[in-house]
Order: structure tokens, then sequence, then C-alpha cells
């Protein structure tokens, strides 16, 4: 924990009181309606500037001429195919990005739908890979409020002034939305996030005797494995009366049948209202998705209260062709404030034509005496059961385990979000508390930390129900039990050629089984359970010696979380992408570790598979396979994820430096973390074999990985030679990392070549690159191998964050921290824009590429997250304070909700809404460090790793699993799966 009240002249706290006039806030003080003490601000009438873009150089473009006509080839290519490709810098997006974010609504992996801060509904992510950014101007919240004596009446959508998309000009005789009343300047209504909840404060307005607050709630709830799924979201009303008349109030909810774009013009949508328990009623809203993907019904649902009453319209439209109109709708609401009791009655609407837009209205109305206070709720809630990959892969998504398989699951999703919020509330305020409380903590980092979590539902995440093994591969398990209960089980570890070029890393005998064998003619991935024989293959044979079939059908209904993927961001499409889920995976970790771990199992698998359908690689335009036995994979595809990886294809990721140590660090990491002895079992022969496959890296023997002259790493157009500090650190700190697992497991042969090969390296890495302060960025001879790298101590990140002893004397640590602090981060606009990548030391930012002269906002939170673990707490502080400052901040650049992978030092941006910037949850692991890893025994691991007069590379005998689990006291509970 951070000691003493670091930064407390410079808090960036924004108290609401200097948002909201402090009676008001006193008027909200019950049942949550008030924001809370820490929070994001913005007032509602706030400036939402574009964003700006970044520019290559007039050099680096001359450089990725090649690159650039190959990637437009491939985007053409994939698009012909009807496809997206994963990375596409061609096509723009019709609405131009700006600074309008807010907190997203749902739970994980559903479908997403993002809504502004200013009230608009956008970002729409509900076909996996798509995402459309504008704004369904349809779908709004509206107030009508009338009192005693007829005097006085207002009408308003509750968003400000004249928004995108509406155009600005309002013609007499418009039938559509511009004929609503949007009367809200927005001066007194103030926006506050927290996520995943948001208030939006009407003080007094549009009635100035009115006090309003609308609180946004989502089901995301850490260690919730069920509600955390839901696609679901509340909408509480809180309404204060400060007048001398009694108020009737009419709360309006709108919403169109779309998912974005000019999805509401392609026909075929069917509205129908509904009545559910509870007094919970509304419409569903039924929406024919094209292009054949599944189908997606939304329910828009308010509750009914002994003081609340709700009325429904099923059926409107937008233009004047239409039996209701959007203006007839506004003037029914104007006159009545509710709609006709008997649209309950009215059925499900005739389909829509083409080029017609179908929407949907739910009325909630309610008296308010004088000085009365008032509590009304709306739901939103969506059904799209089936995932459908452009390549035809389909599943059920996670909550269908929960909800069923069919779309009309919508309305019970709705009714259960209006009867389970309050419950919701008290996890997450649980969960919150203990950080939003603790005074050590800078203000801003309070709510940065929890609001930079958006980005796990609106970062395209899905999450699928994993099904029960095949009922032909049970049965078959049960005739071969009682013959391999006695039996020895063994893994025949993945032995790795030291043959280059496309065959390099390829593996024999890659079985991790009780004796079966694989056909090593296969090119497919292995990696879907259960899902389709077609692509079963291997894991139609998979069983379990140590587990009865009884036990494992029902640990799998507790112990199973589904399958989870995010993409790497909204711009590069591709899932679970593994070098930036390096930085972003603490937030799993500390907030759903068995997913975390389920990613690592699927990456496992991965490892130790091979596809060996041939790519073209477009950095240079040479051919390879798609994936490599032995290499862990860039990502787990894009257009059929788990069966076709590395979507990734602008290098040959099989050699790259950094993704094979980086695995093994995070796992070792998570088993230290959790003290899942299951999942070290489960997944150690991968461990091993991304090892064994990095041996082929170490040309000179001197125990160390040497890069090739070309950008083999995360960087991807940072060109490194020879030895780099950033790979070369990840590599020992792997070593030690394998080193502790392989002895934790009983694999004593294997920690001692571990070992050995640490003591080998770790004098060669500090004499070829440290130069006194920090460590040279490479050990070439090219004009930047001697820059400062920001994230030049990533294994240390990761060693230290593991419990593990550190790989440097402390001095050397400090030393380089303090020179990337200095430089990297405070030459840099004064430390107000994060840790630029790269630095000469002579003070100038390295312009050797466009990646060299970038701040990466993940790598300057995971460089905070190192200053932390090294006891630099106040520089830790003030370096990720930059990124909030140039990205959140009312004087930044508007990345609030779309954290960009890198901004220029001009702030223009590249990558909005990227998962690397989760990697702020390293900085509070760092500050909280699991108990596993606090009550570890103090001894030095690798001291108790005896070595042998052996010598030579990794040992490639044969393991008994029985033995080593039994050690390790887990294999009662783990249940092991073929792999190849």
């Amino acid at each position: 924990m951070v000691s003493g009240n670091i930064f407390h002249c410079r808090k960036n706290s924004w108290p609401p009181e200097e948002y909201i006039n402090k009676a008001t806030l006193q008027l909200f003080d019950f049942d949550s309606a008030a924001p809370p003490e820490q929070a994001w601000r913005r007032r509602l009438n706030s400036h939402a500037n574009l964003l700006k873009e970044f520019s290559v150089t007039f050099m680096e473009a001359i450089k990725m001429v090649r690159l650039g006509i190959r990637i437009w080839s491939y985007v053409r290519e994939e698009a012909s195919h009807g496809r997206k490709a994963p990375i596409d810098p061609f096509t723009r997006e019709s609405c131009k990005p700006s600074a309008t974010q807010g907190v997203p609504l749902g739970g994980m992996g559903s479908g997403s739908i993002s809504r502004g801060f200013r009230g608009e509904f956008r970002q729409w992510q509900i076909i996996p890979g798509l995402c459309e950014a504008s704004p369904v101007m349809a779908n709004q919240f509206s107030i009508f409020v009338s009192r005693d004596g007829g005097n006085k009446s207002f009408a308003s959508v509750l968003a400000p002034g004249q928004h995108e998309g509406l155009g600005s000009h309002k013609k007499a005789d418009d039938q559509g939305i511009s004929s609503w009343g949007w009367n809200l300047n927005g001066q007194h209504s103030t926006y506050h996030a927290l996520f995943p909840r948001a208030w939006t404060v009407y003080d007094g307005e549009p009635d100035p005797e009115l006090k309003v607050s609308c609180r946004q709630i989502s089901p995301f709830i850490p260690h919730n494995y069920r509600e955390s799924s839901l696609p679901a979201a509340v909408f509480v009303y809180t309404l204060v009366n400060t007048g001398k008349e009694r108020a009737k109030v009419s709360l309006l909810f709108t919403w169109a049948n779309s998912i974005g774009g000019n999805s509401h013009l392609t026909g075929g949508h069917v509205n129908e209202p509904f009545i559910a328990e509870d007094g919970v009623s509304g419409v569903l809203l039924h929406h024919k998705t094209g292009k054949g993907n599944p189908p997606v019904t939304f329910a828009i649902a308010a509750c009914e209260t002994q003081n609340v009453s709700v009325s429904v319209l099923p059926k409107f439209g937008l233009s004047e062709k239409s039996s209701t109109t959007a203006k007839g709708m506004w003037c029914k609401m104007v006159q009545d404030g509710q709609f006709d009791r008997e649209n309950f009655s009215s059925g499900a609407s005739m389909p829509s034509s083409p080029g017609e837009t179908l929407c949907a209205a739910v009325s909630a109305s309610t008296w308010v005496e004088p000085h009365g206070k008032c509590t009304v709720a709306f739901s939103l809630a969506w059904s799209s059961p089936k995932v459908k990959f452009s390549k035809g892969s389909t599943f059920h998504r996670r909550y269908t385990k929960f909800y069923g398989t069919s779309e009309r699951a919508a309305k019970d999703l709705a009714h259960d979000a209006l009867t389970q919020y309050k419950r919701w509330e008290e996890d997450i305020e649980k969960w919150q508390n203990p950080i939003l409380q603790d005074e050590s903590l800078p203000e801003w980092y309070k709510f940065t930390l929890f609001n930079e979590l958006y980005f796990l539902v609106a970062g395209g995440t899905i999450w699928i129900d994993s099904p029960l093994p095949s009922s032909n591969m049970r049965n078959k398990s049960r005739d071969q039990v009682k013959e391999l209960e006695n039996t020895e089980v063994k893994v025949t570890e993945a032995k790795v050629s030291r043959r280059q070029g496309a065959d390099a890393g390829r593996t024999t005998d890659s079985t991790y089984d009780v004796e079966y064998t694989t056909d090593s003619a296969s090119d497919v991935d292995c990696m879907v359970d259960g899902v389709d024989e077609k692509h079963r293959g291997d894991l139609s044979q998979e069983s379990d010696a140590s587990v009865t079939l009884a036990m494992m059908d029902q640990q799998y209904d507790r112990d199973d979380v589904g399958r989870f993927l995010y993409l790497e961001g909204v711009e590069y499409i591709m899932w679970c992408t593994y070098d930036v889920h390096f930085y972003a995976s603490f937030a799993l970790l500390e907030l759903f570790p068995r997913i975390e771990l389920n990613i690592q199992r699927d990456f496992a698998k991965a490892v130790l598979c091979e596809d060996g359908r041939k790519v073209k690689f477009l950095a240079e335009g040479n051919c390879g396979i798609r994936k490599v036995r032995g290499a862990v994979p860039h990502d787990l595809g894009t257009h059929d994820p788990w069966r076709e990886m590395n979507a990734y294809n602008i290098h040959d990721t099989s050699k790259w430096k950094d993704l094979n140590p980086k695995f093994v660090l995070q796992v070792y990491r998570d088993f230290a973390a959790t003290g899942d002895m299951s999942f070290g079992v489960d997944v150690w022969p991968a461990v091993r074999a991304a090892m064994e496959y990095m041996e082929q890296f170490d040309r000179d023997g001197d125990g160390l990985i040497e890069n090739d002259g070309f950008p083999d790493q995360t960087y991807d157009t940072w060109t490194v030679h020879g030895v780099s500090a950033y790979c070369g650190c990840l590599w020992l700190a792997a070593l030690q990392a394998a080193a502790a697992m392989a002895l934790q497991l009983g694999d004593r042969d294997f920690a001692e070549t571990c070992k050995r090969k640490f003591l080998k390296a770790k004098p060669a890495f500090e004499q070829k690159l440290w130069n006194g302060s920090y460590f040279n960025y490479d050990s070439g001879s090219s004009s930047n191998s001697k820059s400062i790298q920001a994230d030049q101590l990533a294994g240390q990140w990761y060693t230290a964050s593991s419990g593990l002893p550190p790989l440097f004397d402390e001095s050397k640590i400090k030393s380089a921290l303090r020179k990337v602090y200095d430089f990297n981060v405070m030459k840099v606009k004064g430390g107000k824009m994060g840790a630029v990548n790269g630095m000469h030391p002579n003070g100038k930012v390295d312009e050797t590429c466009m990646q060299s002269r970038e701040i990466w906002t993940g790598v300057t939170y995971g460089v905070a997250s190192t200053m932390i673990l090294a006891g630099m707490e106040e520089e830790a502080f003030a370096t990720a304070e930059g990124i909030f400052q140039a990205g959140w901040s009312e004087d930044g650049y508007g990345y609030w909700f779309q954290t960009p992978e890198a901004w220029t030092m001009d702030g223009h941006y590249r990558s909005l809404i990227y998962m690397r910037p989760l990697s702020i949850w390293g900085m509070q692991y760092a500050l909280t460090l699991p108990k596993a890893i606090l009550d570890a025994p103090k001894i030095n691991i690798m001291d108790r790793i005896h070595l042998s007069p052996l010598n030579g590379g990794f040992p490639h005998n044969e393991t008994g699993v029985r033995k080593i689990a039994n050690k390790a006291k887990c294999f009662g509970n783990s249940v092991f799966h073929c792999a190849c």
C-alpha cells in the first residue's frame, strides 16, 4: 500500500459540489441518487471536440510504401469475401470520433452499447468485430412535467441542444425526431462516471422546481460469473419536487429497432408489447439482422408501482407515411403524459418494410407531491443468444446458460434487471469502497482505475458458454476408465527443432494425453471443445485417468465459466492479442481470475498446436505457415477464433521474441497469485514447449535470445538488433519463472536447466546492455541502440508481481526507472503526457520510427506499476498521472472511455478503444499484492534449485505427471485435455 498521502497538494479532485448545488446534493442523499465523491465529471453543455488522428512522417511513409500496398491489396481481397481485414488503415468511419463517450451498458461478452456523457446511445457492438460508432438519435429519455393549476408545463428530451444526426434546421412539417422538444441547455446538468455506474443530474432543467437524477447501472460485478454476463442495464430516475405545487411527471424511453448504422432500414423488424411479473412491462423489438447474422431482440421496460403507472406505444415511425409518427407520439405525451392502456393488447406489429424505421416507447408517469420524492426505474436488455463469426462458427453466449437460447429471453433479462439492480449496486459498492475510501491514493487514480474497465464491456468482448463434452466422448471414456485408472499418465514433451524457416519450432510427439497419438498431418487447430464434430478432431479422445466421469460432470457446472474473447481494439480486430494481453491481463486476474486462467489455458493448447496453412506476411511479402508448433500465437484469430489463429499477418510472429516469454510469465504469475495447482499442471507441458522453442534464438550460446534485425516484438515498427533490453529482460524473467514453476511441480531437471541458463544469461545481458545508469535499447550499432526505452524492465515488472527475486541489483532497477522518469516522462511536456517509448540520452525523443516517438498509454501504466514494486510510489503516480492529464482531464485531448493505444507528442491518437490501458490494474495489483504471493516462503526460490553436473540445453525426458501432481496435491482436481 502507498505510504503517506502522496500528491495531497494536487490530487485532481473533482468534488461534486463544484458541479452541483450543495442543496441539490443533499436532496439526493438517499437511495444512491447522489453521485459519489470520486467520479469523472462533465457538464452536459461541454464542448465535444473532434479527435485528431496521428499521421506518419514523410520518411516513415517512404519506408512503409511496400507494406501499405500489400495491406491495401489484402484489405480488398478480404472485402471480396465479405470480410473485414483485421487491420484496415484505409477505411474510415462516416462518424468522425469525438470527445463524447461515457460509460457503456451491459455486462461482458453479450454485445455492448455505449452511452455518451450527453445521453446518446452509440458505439454499437452487437455483431462480433463490427462497431457502429454513430448514435441512434431516436433512442432517448425525455421528460414531461405539468403542475396543478395548469400554469406551468415542460417537455424536453433529456439531452442538450442539437445533437449530431439531427441536422441544424428544424422543419415545421417534420414528422421525425427533430419535431421533439430539444430544449435542454445542459448548463445546469452534469454527468458523473464511476464505471460500471453513471449519474446524470438535471439541476432544475428543464423545470426549475424539479431536480432529477438518472442513475445508470450495469451488472459488472467482480467474481460474479453469472450477472456479469448479462446484456442489461437499468436507469433509475429520482425526482425531487422543490415547488409548492404537486407535479405530474412522465418519463419517456424511446428506442429504434436497430443495431446501429443503417440496420433500422433493412426491413423485417417486428415490435410487440409485453407484461411480465412484478409490475414490469414494456416492448420487445425483434430485429432481423442482415448477412445471415443471428437475430437480436431488445426489451425496453419500466416497473409499475403503487405510485408509478406504465404505458407503452409498441410502434411509431420517423416518416409521414407512418401510422403513428414521431411527432404524433410526442404530441400525445405532451397532451396526456401517457399512452392508451389498450396498447398492451395490440399484439405483434407487421414486419417493417425496407426503408422504414420502426420505433417503440415506454412511458412511466407519477405524481410528485410538494417537497416530495419519487423513484422511477427503466431497464434495457437485448438478447442475441448466438455468436456467429464470419467463417461460420457459431456459439451460444454465456448468459444463455442461465436464460436459455431464445431471443425472447430479453423480457426476462429486463425483468430481472429491474428486480435485482439494488443487489448489483450493493455488490459494486462493496468492491469499490475500499479503494475509494483509501486516502493515500490520488483522487484522479481512484476513478480512472475503475473507468478504464469500460474496455471489458466496450472492447468487443465475447463470452461463450462452453458445452459439456459430447455424449459419445463421455461414453467412450467410461469404457476406458477402468483401464486407465491404474495407468501412469505421461506427458510427451514438445521437442523443438532447431531448423530455420517455416519449419522452425516444429515439434514431434506433441501429445498431452494417456498414450494417445495424433494425426501429424493435420493442419487444423484443435482448440474448440465439444462444439463441432468436424473440428473436434483429437479432442474427442480426451480423457482423464484421475477423475471419474461422474466427478467431471459435476465439477463442470461448478467450475466452468465459459470461454472469453476480447479485441485488441475496435480498429485492430484480433481476439485476445497476446502481447497486449500481457499488459491488460492484470484487470482480469484481479477481478475475474477464472476467466484469466481459461484464456491462459486456451493459449497453452495453442502452443502445442500447428496450422500448416500458408500465409503471406505483409511486411516483407514472404510466405510461411499460419501457426508453428511451440510458438505462442499472436492472437486467437478474427474470423474463426480458436480454430484459425494468428489473424495478424504483418510479420511472422513465430519469430517474435516476446510472445513465448510473456506466456511463461503470465502463466507463472497467475499460478502464483491464485495458488491453483490444477491450472499449473494443465499448462505445464505448454510452458516447457514454449521455453524449448526459444532455444533456437540463442545463436551464440550465451543463454540469451537475440533479436533478428526486424521489429520482432510488440513494438512492431521498431527494429531491434542483437540482444535487446525489452526481450532480453523478458527472457531472463521467463527463465526464473519457469525454474520456479518447475520446482513447485516437481520437475527438478527442468528447474536446474532453467537456473543454469539464467546464471549464464544474466551476466551476459548486463555486460552487453548496462551502461551505468540504464539498459541500452539493444546491443546493435544503430543510431538508437543507446536509446532509453520506457519499457526496458517489463520482465522485472512480472518478476516482482510474481513474488520472485529481482532480476538485477536494486540499485540498477531504481537507476533505470529513475532514468525513464527523468527523461521519458518529465522531458515530455513536464510529465503531463505519460512516458514516451524512446528517448535519446541527450534528452531528444527517439524518432527512429512511428512507435519510438509515441506515448503508449498502457505501457505508461506498466512502467508506473514497476515503479511501485520498486518502492518509487511518488514517481509512479506522477508517471501515470500524465495519461490522466492528457486523456481524461478537462484540459486533455478528449480520450475518456476510448483510451487509445498511443498518442503523439501533439496529442494525436492511434487506435481508439484499445486493450492495453487496462494495465492500470497492474498498479492496483502492485499496491495490494495477492495474499498467496505475500505469504509465500521468503527463501529465494532460485537458491532452492541445486545444480547437478549435467550440462547442455533443455532436457527432453518424459515426466510423470501423476508424480508431479501428487506432490502438488492437486491431481484429483485436474482435468487433462489432449492438446494436439
